[in-house]
């Protein structure tokens, strides 16, 4: 007999979910789940963009009910959807308002949908074994890839995420905290760090999606103590530069980019609460945690382990269905047999040597980031011959830094970083269309080069700024 996990780790009367100022207990979730689980379509693929995360866990849950997988795909536009739809002739969109852009058959999801009553909700319990989830990688480094999630692997992984931001509480361990998060629930990050662990550990979802920072102020002011604020280092920066006071939060918890030590102990101040970063992969979805004001490195989940050979590491065991290789260069701590710990080197990718000097982009844009006066920025390769000075290898960044000039910024990153790794160019730009979820895709920042090339706008260091590096490959 098939292994099952129940949807919810809750009881019927205990609140799981807030919109607005409106508590939601399992009872109610459940009944909203049936009643649209009744009213979607016989199909197997279901592409959900409800905007609001109950709304989102209400489509999910549905799904999951009548054994379809939801196809979460990491942007959505014309091109996307006809992709999906070639691979999924079957798919159908689930949204709150109709998309009149998206050419597939569409369920509205709105709040007068039949309830059934009380007595007839019960737990829904899933096989381990089903598909529940099509997620796909960001695309930051090239094209976006389908990956299948187990309902099993899911659920263990919420739990012991769940068990590890409670170790990161200084009281109410056993309270049902609130998570407010400001990424959306499509994305692995967002569906792991405020859904799912919301179902699979004693947590209540909040709805709505702050992004601006007054937004995501009052947002945690609406919500009941504990808190817990997930997010990402760009909404993060953002909210610290631009808010003038900040709620008391039990914990903030934060992915897709390792914070500065900077960054990360400015937060903890201004919250007064600690701040832990989540390790993970759309591949392998969620497998470490740290508190980096307290230490570099990372600890990896139960059972989940990394195998590391030259710059290529394996993640396996635990809640990973099958031996994974990561995209960063790790390097296990000394104590790794008996702690499983490990530090990040850098993304295999982003590895640099230019005359023998070696970093990563990762690290050199954390240097960039934490240049008083830098809104925001990001170092690339250039590819084009163009931008190649004397045969040697040099690399580019593009910044938002207003109030600086070129030679201030490149004043600044001498002291943080090597000469060899000055850009070259640089180029100052507006603003970085960053995605939901912070992350600048490769794409978009070759297509800002290429305008900014194109337009004339930039600046060169001069060669006593950034010298010839002798010896480069």
């Amino acid at each position: 007999m098939t292994a099952t996990e129940p949807l919810l780790v809750a009881a019927l009367d205990d609140v799981v979910a807030r919109r607005g100022r409106t508590d939601i207990s399992a009872r109610s979730f459940l009944r909203d789940v049936q009643a649209l689980a009744a009213t979607l379509p016989a199909s197997g693929h279901v592409l959900n963009l409800c905007t609001d995360r109950y709304r989102f866990a209400v489509g999910l849950a549905a799904a999951i009910v009548r054994a379809q997988v939801s196809v979460l795909p990491s942007t959505v536009n014309a091109t996307t959807v006809r992709q999906l739809a070639a691979e999924h002739p079957d798919l159908y969109c689930l949204a709150e308002t109709p998309q009149a852009e998206i050419d597939l058959r569409q369920v509205v999801f709105d709040d007068a949908t039949r309830r059934l009553a009380d007595d007839e909700v019960s737990m829904p319990r899933i096989p381990v074994d089903r598909v529940v989830a099509y997620v796909f990688t960001s695309g930051s480094t090239g094209v976006p890839t389908r990956h299948r999630k187990l309902w099993g692997s899911l659920v263990r992984s919420a739990r012991i995420e769940g068990r590890r931001v409670r170790s990161y509480l200084a009281e109410d361990v056993d309270a049902r905290l609130s998570i407010v998060a400001t990424v959306p629930p499509q994305h692995m990050y967002g569906l792991e760090s405020s859904v799912l662990i919301a179902w699979q550990s004693r947590a209540t979802l909040v709805a709505e999606r702050p992004f601006f920072p007054a937004d995501i102020v009052a947002t945690l002011e609406a919500s009941p103590a504990p808190r817990v604020l997930v997010t990402t280092p760009f909404h993060l920066r953002a909210l610290l530069s631009e808010a003038t006071a900040l709620p008391r939060v039990a914990l903030v918890l934060c992915a897709t980019a390792p914070l500065s030590a900077s960054l990360a102990g400015e937060a903890e101040q201004r919250f007064g609460a600690p701040i832990a970063e989540i390790y993970g992969c759309t591949e392998t979805g969620q497998i470490a945690t740290r508190r980096p004001t307290v230490d570099a490195h990372w600890t990896l989940f139960d059972d989940v382990r990394v195998q590391v050979d030259g710059d290529e590491a394996v993640a396996s065991g635990g809640h990973v269905d099958a031996p994974t290789r990561l995209v960063d260069c790790i390097a296990l701590a000394d104590d790794y047999e008996t702690t499983h710990r490990f530090a990040l080197v850098g993304r295999s990718q982003d590895l640099v040597n230019i005359a023998g000097k070696r970093t990563s982009i990762g690290f050199l844009d954390a240097q960039l980031h934490a240049i008083d006066g830098v809104v925001d920025g990001a170092f690339f390769r250039p590819e084009d011959d163009a931008v190649l000075r004397d045969g040697v290898s040099r690399l580019g960044a593009v910044v938002v830094a207003p109030s600086l000039t070129p030679q201030r910024l490149l004043d600044a990153l001498r002291v943080r970083i090597d000469r060899a790794f000055l850009p070259r160019p640089l180029h100052f730009v507006d603003a970085l269309p960053r995605n939901a979820t912070g992350k600048l895709t490769d794409a978009t920042l070759r297509s800002i080069v290429a305008d900014c090339i194109a337009r004339g706008r930039g600046a060169e260091p001069t060669r006593d700024v950034a010298p010839r590096a002798r010896g480069a490959a």
